[in-house]
């Protein structure tokens, strides 16, 4: 049976939010779930619930990283932290899997110092799912690596293309490289080497794509630095909570707008549904030695339920296995 960790004291809401996420996943699947953190408290929350025997155990752990914290830091002064012993739990094959709503940079950290890189892998990255024109996409890396090289962003697109033909059932992905135009010539240096890289490939890169064509479905997967992916992913937070506030606003003031807006409830209840966080959990920390999920802070239950899924179905499908293969299949065609 499939063991998870859940850090259960990451998050804006931790532990509440958390061990009733894990609750619903110990109703809703066949796992085995580990809660680390502050015993005492873990084990107030769960009387609240009634909890399947045998389906959630607890880990006691003594420290806290804030999300204020300096993640580098944090993880090596706080070695009692929740995230720290987790990931250490995955890193002993005690666990199958991490989820963690908590700092990501620790979670980040601690997954590097700890687990290590996937042999042939030189950097890790975040990946998002998200909902676009012609399904779900995904975008890599959204926040572990500010400065990446050619080779590394070619690295995001192959691990991209596993995780979308593994996890999402595409059959043969596209890849597009985010950047300031579609133009070849167009970007920094980093780039255009690396989209001489991705052309070379035997990947289906597409080209580069902009910005305006994250949501059009032009491609499956987009490639981009973990500094410009983080920037876009809080864009799109900010815009989906304007979006509906000013929707609510212009609704209220006019009685046929209601009524209208009544009318219109079941597509846009489908709408909500499809661009919910909340549906796909966690971002899989790729690359690292290990399974490992980060959800948002401000993750629901729902989500936290939706994360632990997803690190379910990363162990089930052999994700980090499949990605080694295919990067030592790579350097073996190079030296050929």
């Amino acid at each position: 049976m499939t063991r998870i960790a859940i850090d259960g004291m990451g998050g804006d809401h931790a532990p509440q939010v958390i061990v009733d996420g894990v609750v619903q996943a110990a109703n809703f699947f066949d796992y085995e779930l580990v809660l680390v953190g502050d015993e005492a408290q873990l084990k107030k929350e769960l009387n609240n619930y009634k909890v399947p025997g045998g389906r959630i155990f607890i880990h006691h752990a003594s420290e806290v990283v804030s999300m204020s914290e300096s993640p580098v830091h944090a993880v090596k002064r706080k070695k009692d932290s929740s995230v720290n012993v987790a990931i250490d739990l995955l890193k002993r094959k005690e666990v199958d899997a991490v989820v963690t709503a908590g700092n990501t940079g620790a979670a980040v950290a601690s997954a590097m110092l700890n687990l290590g890189l996937l042999s042939g892998i030189k950097r890790p990255g975040i990946a998002i799912t998200y909902p676009s024109a012609h399904g779900i996409s995904l975008a890599l890396d959204v926040g572990a690596n500010v400065d990446p090289t050619p080779e590394h962003l070619l690295q995001y697109a192959i691990m991209a293309d596993i995780y979308s033909r593994c996890i999402l059932k595409k059959r043969n992905p596209s890849i597009g490289l985010l950047n300031i135009g579609e133009e070849e010539s167009k970007g920094t240096e980093v780039t255009k080497e690396a989209y001489k890289l991705l052309r070379e490939s035997k990947l289906n890169f597409v080209g580069n794509v902009e910005g305006r064509d994250f949501f059009s479905g032009k491609c499956d997967c987009i490639v981009t630095d973990g500094f410009v992916g983080n920037v876009v992913l809080k864009i799109i937070e900010g815009v989906v909570d304007v979006a509906g506030t000013l929707f609510k606003r212009e609704i209220e003031k006019n009685p046929i707008a209601k009524i209208g807006a009544l009318l219109c409830k079941p597509a846009l209840e489908a709408i909500r549904k499809d661009t919910n966080y909340e549906e796909a959990g966690g971002a899989p920390l790729l690359g690292i030695n290990g399974v490992v999920i980060i959800s948002h802070g401000g993750s629901t239950p729902t989500a936290i339920r939706n994360a632990i899924r997803a690190a379910a179905s990363s162990v089930q499908y052999k994700i980090n296995d499949q990605i080694v293969s295919e990067i030592q299949h790579r350097e073996k065609s190079e030296k050929a």
